[in-house]
C-alpha cells in the first residue's frame, strides 16, 4: 500500500527543483511524485514516509514540513 507524503518546500529556482527531482528519483518504490512550484508543494507517493523525504531534502539543504 503506497503512502503519499505531501510537504511545503521552497521552490525558488529550475535548479532547485532539478535537486528536489534528482533527490526523489533516488527513492525505491516509488509510484508518483508530483511538484507544485506556485503552492511550493511537494507530493510523493510510494513506500517511503515524511521523514524519509525530510531527511533527504534536508541533506540537499532544502528545508521541507508536513503540508497542512
Amino acid at each position: 500500500m503506497a503512502n503519499v507524503v505531501e510537504l511545503k518546500v521552497g521552490l525558488h529556482c529550475e535548479e532547485c527543483i532539478k535537486k528536489i527531482l534528482k533527490t526523489i528519483k533516488k527513492f525505491e518504490d516509488i509510484e508518483a511524485y508530483d511538484i507544485d512550484t506556485k503552492l511550493n508543494k511537494v507530493t510523493v507517493a510510494g513506500n517511503v514516509t515524511n521523514e524519509q523525504v525530510i531527511k533527504a531534502l534536508q541533506k540537499i539543504g532544502k528545508q521541507a514540513s508536513n503540508w497542512e
